[in-house]
């Protein structure tokens, strides 16, 4: 798998990357995300939506586990899998990861990563300051690394 890294130093340009990265991706594409709590994991899905004319507020799901979006140019699929840590997560999410139509983003995605697809991009934050990010974009598919570049 190869990758590319990138360094973000505010929460509009995480936004900005998420637009490009929506632009980039093709329907079905799961994306794992991955950083510490305050990362910009939400911030970096709120990007895609916007990308994608999502005009719903989109938070992160942890207490409801996934959010749906449907009212935009395409299906926006936000998982985030942190409360799912040490239980069955036998409980149909297979079914909404990969939707074809749309894009599938999860945060916290180790603690399902027996559903996820063997083509899933990995996307590692790290905090290097208040509000700078490094990101580590891991993909099989180098035409998406190309075109994010």
């Amino acid at each position: 798998m190869e990758h590319i890294v990138f360094d973000i130093f505010s929460c509009d340009q995480m936004e900005e990357f998420g637009h490009k990265l929506a632009s980039t991706l093709p329907n079905g594409t799961v994306i794992a995300l991955v950083g510490d709590l305050g990362a910009g994991k939400t911030t970096l899905v709120r990007g895609v939506a916007r990308a994608l004319n999502i005009k719903e507020v989109v938070q992160s799901p942890t207490f409801n586990i996934m959010k749906i979006y449907l009212k935009g140019d395409r299906p926006l699929i936000h998982i985030d899998a942190y409360r799912l840590a040490d239980i069955n997560t036998d409980i149909g999410l297979d079914e909404y990861i990969g939707y074809e139509t749309g894009l599938t983003m999860i945060e916290w995605p180790y603690y399902i990563e027996k559903l996820l697809p063997e083509n899933t991009i990995w996307i590692e934050i790290k905090n290097t300051g208040e509000t700078s990010r490094h990101i580590d974009v891991s993909c099989a598919d180098n035409n998406i690394l190309e075109e994010l570049k």
